[in-house]
């Protein structure tokens, strides 16, 4: 296979993990960040800086966002949502977060493989997404892509989504959102 080939076949890959998503959990996200105080967005590994982009798109789009861990974020607390993108469901320091999150009482959202683990069954909010654990990804099974990369790619194309919903919802634009956009580059 060259090149080219291969990314063909990511982008189908795509196109057959997208379809799989659930349009009711994606609704359901959209209008708890937009009925939201702060939202705040964790991930580890790859799947935090997918969370770290999405965490941009929901400040540019006006909503106060951050990325735990950052020194520039603030405590959460009531009325507050806690973002987690975790493919299995299990990363400790996230759990830890989600507990942390619940205790002072914020809302949990996992954005995962598995809906089933401890942050699945923590969480208020369960969003479902396709593709394979790292451990699973293994030349063709369910994705000819290394480790966790559909899962990835499917989060940060389902985030993006999120964002045009709360766009839509909001009347925001490419043009009026770049108020919000770094200008000290």
């Amino acid at each position: 296979m060259n090149t080219f080939s291969y990314a063909q076949e990511i982008v189908n890959e795509l196109q057959r993990s997208v379809a799989q998503l659930g349009a009711g959990e994606a609704e359901q996200m959209a209008e708890l960040l937009l009925r939201s105080g702060r939202v705040f967005v964790a991930g580890a590994g790859r799947s935090g800086l997918m969370g770290r982009a999405f965490a941009m798109r929901l400040m540019h789009a006006g909503k106060d966002a951050y990325v735990v861990g950052e020194t520039v974020t603030p405590g959460i607390g009531p009325g507050d949502v806690l973002v987690l993108g975790t493919g299995s469901g299990e990363t400790a320091s996230l759990l830890s977060m989600a507990v942390k999150a619940r205790a002072v009482g914020a809302a949990v959202v996992a954005v995962t493989l598995s809906p089933e683990s401890s942050i699945g069954l923590l969480a208020d909010h369960v969003v479902k997404l396709p593709g394979a654990p790292k451990e699973q990804a293994d030349g063709g099974r369910i994705t000819i892509q290394p480790m966790a990369s559909l899962f990835e790619q499917t989060l940060l194309l389902f985030y993006d989504a999120v964002i045009l919903r709360i766009m839509e919802e909001t009347g925001q634009t490419s043009t009026r959102m770049f108020g919000n956009h770094a200008n000290l580059e």
